[in-house]
């Protein structure tokens, strides 16, 4: 048995989001890229590679990832290159992708042997959160100027737009595609491939898949693109958990007890956007706030119901633990960090990584 905290993907799980990846590949016409900055465990690349394109990036570091550990097409994108790092990223990309007319025409000419594409800002998004919104005020990500547009159309082939947040909704992306449309109309149909970014949740129970992939061939064949999606969440949703133990419980007017984990050091994301970790089936007549061993007062996973009692050496393992968790890891309290193991298609488990004291400390100076 692998000793607690880790990290478990489940390629079972993982298959059932591919399948569903590539029949929208299939029936669309359209390129799917991983998107590493949602999930980048590149130990199970070897099936994921099968049923996608290629990655996306969000900078140097990721690009090369995609380009050494996954293969095919690698698309470079980052809010804002340096000097010291263009040159490498161009090396390793296949397109670069600039936020912004400045960056586009700092480094144009010495991306000029690659697909150079600009991120494009519709004003529109359909986060329901401030702080992940990219269409907020004074947004920098993405041109919306169509005059500035217009002035650099011959230095680019593509373009990427990325305005869907955890978009589970076909209705909501089919009505702010067409108000893209309708703004950038004249841009799109002079340049050779379209990316829609990621945050539509294609993948997600009950979504109508046949009318997404239709959705997006109509648009590919109305502008002449390529479309490229960049699904992150909708690529792993639902294929990992993180395997915790108790160590202690405590009664402070309600049952606690503290797992060998943090949700500040090992689910992030969860603490960030205000929400819960997912255990399931999170029934019974025993109720527990189940506490993370960081000092922060609160590093609190959530409040759950369990069918029995819980004693110090019990099993809770976290739901859904695969995007933005294992890509936000961190050495907060120098707690140990997750093991990453996996469950292959044949159920077995190997785990196939461990961080030691010794990467703690070469992780600082």
């Amino acid at each position: 048995m692998i000793d607690t905290p880790y990290y478990l993907i489940d390629k079972a799980r993982l298959l059932r989001n591919m399948e569903a990846i590539a029949y929208v590949r299939e029936r669309s016409g359209a390129k799917a890229l991983l998107a590493l900055k949602c999930f980048a465990a590149w130990s199970v690349f070897d099936l994921m590679r099968e049923y996608m394109d290629g990655t996306t990036s969000s900078s140097l570091y990721e690009t090369r990832l995609g380009h050494d550990q996954f293969g095919k097409e690698t698309h470079a994108y980052s809010v804002a290159y340096c000097d010291n790092e263009i040159e490498e990223v161009i090396a390793y990309a296949d397109k670069v992708i600039f936020n912004s007319i400045s960056q586009l025409s700092r480094y144009a000419k010495k991306a000029s042997g690659i697909g150079c594409g600009l991120r494009i800002n519709p004003l529109i998004s359909s986060s329901g959160f401030d702080l992940a919104d990219p269409a907020r005020p004074f947004s920098r990500l993405g041109e919306w100027d169509v005059n500035r547009i217009e002035a650099v159309m011959d230095q680019i082939s593509g373009f990427m737009v990325h305005n869907n947040c955890a978009n589970g909704d076909f209705d909501l992306f089919d009505r702010t595609l067409g108000e893209i449309e309708a703004r950038f109309g004249a841009f799109l149909k002079r340049v050779r491939w379209v990316s829609l970014g990621g945050g539509i949740f294609f993948t997600g129970d009950g979504y109508p898949v046949e009318a997404f992939a239709d959705r997006l061939k109509v648009f590919s064949e109305k502008y002449g693109v390529q479309v490229y999606l960049e699904p992150g969440e909708a690529s792993v949703t639902k294929s990992a958990t993180l395997e915790t133990t108790v160590l202690d419980i405590l009664h402070n007017g309600k049952n606690l007890v503290v797992v060998d984990s943090s949700i500040e050091a090992h689910m992030l994301d969860l603490l960030v956007y205000h929400e819960r970790a997912q255990l399931a089936p999170d029934t019974g007549d025993h109720s527990y706030m189940v506490c993370g061993k960081s000092c922060l007062a609160g590093d609190i996973f959530g409040e759950y119901r369990f069918p029995h009692p819980l004693k110090i050496g019990d099993r809770i393992s976290f739901q859904d633990a695969a995007h933005y968790t294992i890509v936000k890891k961190n050495w907060f309290n120098g707690l140990k960090m997750p093991a990453i193991a996996i469950r292959e298609l044949d159920g077995s488990i190997r785990k196939v990584r461990e961080f030691t004291y010794a990467d703690y400390k070469q992780s600082l100076s």
